[in-house]
């Protein structure tokens, strides 16, 4: 994405943890095409190393590779950098479930260790990736940022846990933070393998190979898918934003509209046809539904419309349209 029109100052450092993961390898690159100096932490749990092999011989980034449930990595990373764009995180609600103490070592105890190196190192403000999953049990829609309910899984409670400790960060240091709660991102280098996939890319790479997709529950629970240049911009309009009425808060970062999964798979096998036109015929199964699971979720983006002048360019049938592309070339 081309963030030039945002007018992000090019001579600011910027430190985006989880650099080599989907959302926060994008944020590197529209960074560095900026003309930005970009420090990139990671520690490929999640992440792949050919998300950040591209940056490599780009004098303007620095890639370290460390730990932020380490404390020194942190501070490392933070030393003389303007902004911090804190991506890392342990994602997947059934990880969680399975697994709720690595999540919340990372999650959590990493989270404050990121907090405590950028108030340390005096870094100017401090976005991070939220999560729409703290909605948890709450039924209205749209989701409000002011309106939330109880969590649903130990991923939810640590991404919660992220805006408090933000918020105690900003009211006891004077410490700048900005929390985006994403809503189900989608696009380019999302990981289409392992267990803990995420829906799209998992259902592209099995329609690909002419597999049947398995949808949890009856395919009417709904998201509102948010393409990855949407959350480019909302990143960026934090950073730079002068708002003070805009800092130390937290907003939703979608689109603002919903899809059901069924609708999603009949969207995805018409893009895919165009290339391969078995694809249409491919049938759909239907398993049980997935625990801790939130049944609908649809964003309100006005707070940011309004405090950030957010215009999110690409709906879900733009932005699926330019995620086919790129995985049917890439894969």
């Amino acid at each position: 994405m081309n963030i030039q029109r945002l007018n992000l100052n090019p001579n600011s450092k910027i430190l985006v943890t989880g650099a080599a993961g989907f959302i926060g390898s994008n944020l590197c690159e529209s960074l560095l095409d900026n003309g930005n100096t970009v420090i990139g932490l990671d520690n490929f749990a999640t992440g792949k190393k050919e998300n950040i092999e591209p940056f490599l011989k780009n004098e303007r980034f620095q890639f370290i590779e460390g730990d932020i449930r380490n404390l020194d990595d942190c501070n490392k990373a933070c030393k003389n950098v303007d902004y911090v764009l804190h991506q890392a995180a342990l994602g997947s609600v059934p990880r969680s479930i399975k697994d709720p103490i690595t999540s919340n070592d990372v999650n959590v105890s990493g989270f404050l260790n990121m907090l405590i190196a950028a108030r340390d190192c005096n870094v100017k403000r401090f976005v991070y990736a939220a999560s729409s999953s703290t909605y948890g049990d709450s039924k209205s829609l749209p989701k409000i940022e002011d309106n939330i309910g109880k969590p649903l899984s130990p991923y939810a409670i640590t991404k919660y846990v992220n805006e408090l400790y933000a918020d105690i960060f900003s009211k006891t240091y004077g410490l700048e933070t900005i929390g985006l709660r994403y809503f189900n991102v989608f696009g380019r280098k999302q990981d289409p393998k392992g267990v803990y996939a995420a829906v799209i890319p998992k259902f592209v790479i099995q329609l690909m190979n002419h597999e049947s997709p398995v949808i949890n529950g009856d395919g009417t629970y709904s998201r509102d898918f948010t393409y990855i240049d949407n959350v480019i911009e909302m990143n960026v309009r934090a950073l730079i934003t002068d708002n003070v009425d805009a800092i130390n808060t937290v907003y939703n970062v979608a689109f603002g509209e919903r899809t059901d999964l069924n609708q999603l798979v009949f969207l995805l096998k018409k893009n895919l046809a165009t290339f391969d036109s078995k694809i249409a015929d491919i049938e759909v199964l239907y398993g049980p539904t997935r625990q801790g699971d939130v049944p609908h979720s649809l964003a309100s983006i006005d707070k940011a419309k309004k405090l950030l002048g957010y215009n999110p360019k690409f709906n879900m049938e733009k932005g699926l349209e330019e995620a086919v592309k790129w995985y049917w070339n890439n894969l």
